[in-house]
């Protein structure tokens, strides 16, 4: 079981893209306890997307195929689908 994921900060308007092998609940309280990392530094973090995968490297294939795009508007267009 894995997840890609999408990730929301209201007080940096930014969006972090991510995978798990675990549950995304779980990854999400570690990005949001205080670390030197890029969503330690605020803790609003929400999951506004996800994708299931029942392998990892799936997961994180698509991880890295959205981090490539470096397109907010993708990304956007990515979560509008759910909505």
């Amino acid at each position: 079981m894995a997840f890609f994921y999408i990730l929301y900060s209201s007080i940096k308007d930014r969006y972090y893209v991510g995978s798990t092998h675990h549950d995304v609940e779980s990854r999400l309280y570690r990005h949001k306890i205080h670390h030197k990392g890029y969503t330690g530094q605020t803790d609003d973090w929400r999951v506004v997307y996800k994708e299931f995968y029942e392998e990892y490297s799936k997961a994180l294939q698509r991880e890295k195929e959205v981090k490539a795009w470096k397109s907010r508007k993708k990304i956007e267009e990515i979560i509008r689908t759910v909505g």
